[in-house]
């Protein structure tokens, strides 16, 4: 939520989170991202969760066909990008026919944000997907009235647990845009104390499991529904 610089140790990673962009490989195809650290800090950049939640989409083949997602604090949009691409009829690894019924994806954030995550969107996604992927103001909280309640099968989350003042409007947001069949998956690094007591205030909303974790990275990958469903994805 927070469009502010976030230091976090030095060396390699420190370089790759300041590169002008960043390059991946999902969905056989190649995503090249801009990233502007300087201008809109952790925004702008691609983090570890982020990658680690596509590769999981990716592997475990969750079907997004036909299927209405958003994503909330979508940053660079790399994760917007791959679930559009992903919500697609694969062929063969050189050939992509479009599902009539693809994924329909909401990728949001902050005013500040929606210009360069729109720029890497439009960038990342040919042209016949690109009315598939809308780029939309969320201010968690705030600006609610602009989503339908209820009305989303998967809402996405990667790294967006960091700032405890931003719990409250986060979880409210996340009860407005869940129905009972919604999947949440919020895939973050757990750094502080605080990032436990959001996982607690989660629970008491949500039933909550882990269900993927990178230890190379050390990301977790958590799913929450309403209610005590099991359901696979």
């Amino acid at each position: 939520m927070a469009l502010v610089p976030y230091e976090e140790g030095g060396g390699w990673a420190a370089r790759q989170l300041h590169s002008p962009s960043a390059t991946f490989h999902f969905a056989s195809r190649t995503i090249r991202l801009q990233q502007d650290w300087r201008r809109l800090g952790v925004a702008a950049v691609v983090w570890d969760a982020a990658v680690v939640l596509c590769a999981y989409l990716e592997m475990e083949d969750i079907d997004l066909r036909d299927r209405s997602v958003i994503e909330l604090g979508a940053g660079t949009g790399l994760l917007g990008i791959v679930v559009t691409l992903l919500g697609t009829w694969t062929v063969s690894v050189s050939r992509v026919l479009l599902c009539p019924l693809g994924a329909r994806v909401t990728i949001t954030d902050r005013a500040a944000a929606l210009e360069f995550l729109e720029s890497n969107v439009q960038a990342n996604l040919p042209p016949e997907l690109r009315p598939r992927a809308v780029v939309k103001e969320l201010t968690w909280g705030k600006d609610l009235d602009n989503f339908p309640p209820g009305a989303f099968d998967f809402v996405l989350g990667a790294d967006i647990v960091y700032l405890e003042e931003t719990f409250a409007e986060l979880l409210q947001t996340l009860e407005h845009l869940c129905s009972e069949r919604t999947v949440i998956l919020l895939s973050c690094r757990i750094r502080y104390e605080r990032d436990l007591k959001f996982l607690k205030m989660l629970r008491e909303r949500f039933s909550v499991s882990e269900v993927h974790y990178d230890s190379s990275k050390d990301v977790h990958i958590y799913k929450a529904q309403r209610g005590s469903r099991k359901d696979d994805l």
